[in-house]
Order: C-alpha cells, then sequence, then structure tokens
C-alpha cells in the first residue's frame, strides 16, 4: 500500500488530495492546525487509511514526531509522497502589512516546508519512487505586487523544489511542485487587506461571481490541484505542475523580457502610484 503525507489537508486543496488519494486505496496522513477540518474528514472517511493530527507545521518537533508516528505505520517505515501543502497569506501593500505577520507568512510557506523536507528525506530514501511535492503558486512565475512577501515565499518553494530536483536524484528521490493560480479555496476569502485602499475580501459568493470565467487566472477548482499532485507521483519526468497549464507562459514570457511581464503586471492595478508619501 502506497501512502502520501500532506500538510495543510484540513480544508482546500489538502483536504481534496487527501479524497483523491485515499479513493485510491493509499495510506494517508493529514496533518493541520485545523482540528475541526481534520474531524471531518475523519468522519467522512475513517478507516485504518487515514491518519490525522492536529499539527502546526512552524513547530518543528511536532512535525517531525508526526512524520515518524505515520510512517511507521507504512510498509519498510517508508514514504511514497510528502506534499508540503500548509500555506497563510497576507496582502497589502508592502509597508501596511504588519512585520510579524509578514514573518508569520515566512515560518508557515517556506520554513516549513524546509522542516518538512528534513522531516521526510529519510523516509523517502526508504521508497523506491517516491516523490516530495510542494505547492508553490502562480505568484512564483513573477513577483506579484500587494502579495509581496507571499510571492517571494512561493519563489522560494520553486527554487528549492529545483535544486532539490537535482540533488536528491542521488537518494532516488524525486521533487517537484504544483503552482496554482485562482483557486477556490478559504484563503482567497480570508487572507486579511492591510492596506486602506481596496477594501474587505470578497466573500466567496462574490468571488466565484466576479472572478474570470476563462483565460489564465480563471477560478479553479480546488480538486484540480488535488490531480495535479496525484498526476505528479504518477509523471516523473515534470517539475513543475501549473494550474491551469496556461499559466506556464507568464514563466515563458518572463524568461524572454521580465520588463514587458511588469508592465502587464503594473497596468493591471488601478491604484499603484502612492497616494502616501
Amino acid at each position: 500500500m502506497k501512502s502520501v503525507f500532506i500538510t495543510g489537508a484540513g480544508s482546500g486543496m489538502g483536504r481534496e488530495g487527501v479524497r483523491l488519494f485515499h479513493a485510491n486505496g493509499w495510506r494517508v496522513g493529514a496533518v493541520d492546525r485545523n482540528a475541526d477540518g481534520l474531524t471531518a474528514l475523519d468522519q467522512e472517511l475513517g478507516g485504518e487509511r487515514l491518519w490525522t493530527r492536529p499539527v502546526d507545521v512552524t513547530v518543528k518537533a511536532d512535525l517531525d514526531a508526526a512524520l515518524a508516528d505515520f510512517c511507521a505505520g507504512n510498509p519498510g517505515g517508508g514514504l511514497d509522497m510528502m506534499w508540503n501543502n500548509a500555506g497563510i497569506g497576507e496582502s497589502g501593500w508592502f509597508e501596511d502589512v504588519p512585520y510579524e505577520a509578514t514573518m508569520r507568512v515566512v515560518e508557515v510557506n517556506y520554513k516549513a516546508v524546509l522542516t518538512g523536507a528534513y522531516g521526510a528525506l529519510p523516509y523517502l530514501k526508504k521508497t523506491p519512487g517516491s516523490l516530495m511535492f510542494s505547492t508553490s503558486s502562480s505568484s512564483a512565475t513573477y513577483g506579484m505586487p500587494r502579495i509581496a512577501v507571499y510571492s517571494s515565499t512561493k519563489h522560494a518553494v520553486k527554487g528549492l523544489t529545483e535544486a532539490l530536483s537535482v540533488e536528491w536524484q542521488r537518494h532516488g528521490v524525486r521533487v517537484a511542485d504544483v503552482l496554482p493560480g485562482l483557486i477556490d479555496t478559504a484563503i482567497l476569502t480570508t487572507t486579511p487587506n492591510r492596506s486602506d485602499d481596496g477594501g474587505a475580501p470578497m466573500t466567496a459568493d462574490e468571488l466565484r461571481a466576479n472572478a474570470p470565467k476563462k483565460g489564465l487566472m480563471r477560478l479553479m477548482p480546488a480538486a484540480s490541484v488535488a490531480e495535479a499532485a496525484w498526476q505528479a507521483y504518477h509523471h516523473p519526468k515534470r517539475l513543475h505542475w501549473y494550474v491551469p497549464q496556461s499559466i506556464r507562459i507568464i514563466d515563458l514570457l518572463k524568461g524572454l523580457s521580465p520588463e514587458f511581464v511588469r508592465g502587464r503586471i503594473a497596468k493591471s492595478l488601478p491604484r499603484l502610484t502612492a497616494k502616501r508619501q
């Protein structure tokens, strides 16, 4: 029986990943700070193949212990796939986001990925064909204003993925990531706006009504990211998985002319010129 360990599994993309892998006969380890979300998964799926535990991924000892306890129940004590998925956001002009909130984004979105990589590697090395998979973002194709630090952490995840995809070949461990665009999850409606010019985040219904219906930034279901994770395990050659795939064009354009991409992004912001000095 194959096994996958998923962080940020209590809602959104992680929850859909739990459902998909579990439905396909995998043993699934699901961790999240959201204990209620894990309880709901237990009630929905239950059984011996679902293992859950409330964990704050920024606490190394807790994440390490969860990995050890989950993998102890796997064949040979190994792990087929580690999915670093936990993430949070902050929005607003850079200087409006409190330093403490910024550091929390760095802790969850990047430091916890490093912790997951260190913690999972011994178990991945025991399993032929294993994969470390991480959730990056479409904002890792070009640094995005108003989510500058979030975007930066996702660039870091992408860079780590590329480096380890080479390094870990000597261990027989594959490394890949997913770069989701606009995904229908709670992070879009709960991320606070720290600036005074953008209003409150949209409600879920407002977001679904106003989001583009086609194009690169069309609203995609969380299950589409889970499907990318599933495909990544079964297609070992691909490094970056874009959701939707058309987002890859931003990476290609940036390679040709980052100034062109910068200009297009600037034009999309109606209030780029600062009011305050």
